[in-house]
């Protein structure tokens, strides 16, 4: 059965790439919507529905933009916390182009949402069922969505950082494993990249206390790593946030090795231009409970940071 939240619930933060301060503000939303940003400070067509044809491929952060050419990015992070959480439906208002980055996880997103709560909606849910294999590469880097009877995320990466080195995992997602597992986990990065990313005007709002920043063999960032598989998790989390811009929650399995944002979306391309490969089922008690988000209590969050 579809899902919103309770009450509306607001955000204050600063973008991770723009620098600039937002507020966003989920409110619930009827039957049907889907997960749609507004952008507030702006006048007309401002409505830009989270949803795989309005990504626009870029490899540090997702960015949806309408036809108007209104667009918010790093919509990521609170797009996982929905789908952990299992929110199909919400409007997320925000008065400026980027979502705040918070301490760089999902954890603070979950947390309200969780507390929050949903209401049922009374209207019949629906997967996309992956029924063939699909795989998109670039480089020595892929991902690929594969039969499975609930969403599964195998997750492997490689960085010659001795602080991040090779890390790999995978995770069934079901029963409110994002929460317990992946929610607290920060976006990172390599010290010696900071530079070049605030040269091409990036990471402008980044700091230690909302990122991982790794020299080697250390954590510059206080307080050290929540998890000592911080990075891949993080990497799963970000896989679940742009997974959930296929509009619903996907039966599959997910596998990325080296993957990024521009290649999930790629991925996504790749599966709706198959019509063999996926179909629309309707869940059924026993298929939603194997979706992301069912069963999640307020219990699930003591494990966390």
């Amino acid at each position: 059965m579809q899902t919103t939240l309770n009450t509306q619930i607001a955000f204050d933060g600063v973008g991770l790439h723009s620098g600039r301060p937002a507020r966003l503000v989920l409110r619930p939303a009827s039957a049907g919507t889907g997960i749609v940003f507004r952008r507030v400070d702006l006048s007309g067509d401002t409505t830009i529905p989270a949803i795989w044809s309005n990504v626009i491929q870029e490899p540090l952060n997702t960015r949806l933009e309408n036809g108007a050419g209104v667009s918010v990015s790093t919509i990521e992070h609170v797009m996982a916390a929905l789908a952990g959480t299992g929110v199909h439906n919400v409007i997320c208002d925000i008065d400026g182009p980027e979502v705040p980055i918070l301490d760089g996880s999902s954890v603070e997103f979950v947390r309200k949402i969780v507390t929050t709560g949903l209401r049922r909606l009374g209207a019949p849910l629906r997967a996309i069922e992956v029924r063939e294999t699909v795989e998109v590469s670039h480089g020595d880097a892929f991902a690929r969505l594969s039969p499975a009877t609930s969403l599964q995320i195998d997750f492997e990466i490689d960085f010659p950082d001795a602080a991040i080195g090779h890390q790999e995992k995978t995770l069934n997602m079901a029963n409110g494993a994002f929460v317990r597992e992946l929610c607290d986990s920060r976006t990172f990065c390599r010290n010696s990249d900071v530079d070049a990313m605030h040269k091409a005007g990036l990471a402008l709002g980044g700091t230690y206390e909302n990122a991982v920043v790794v020299d080697g063999d250390r954590v510059l960032s206080p307080g050290g790593l929540r998890h000592s598989d911080e990075a891949v998790r993080h990497k799963m989390l970000d896989a679940l946030g742009d997974l959930y811009t296929a509009g619903a929650p996907i039966l599959g399995r997910y596998t990325g090795h080296r993957a990024g944002h521009a290649l999930t979306n790629k991925l996504l391309c790749a599966l709706f231009d198959t019509p063999t490969a996926w179909r629309w089922v309707n869940c059924d008690a026993s298929i939603a409970a194997r979706l992301p988000g069912v069963g999640v209590n307020i219990a699930d969050l003591s494990v966390v940071a």
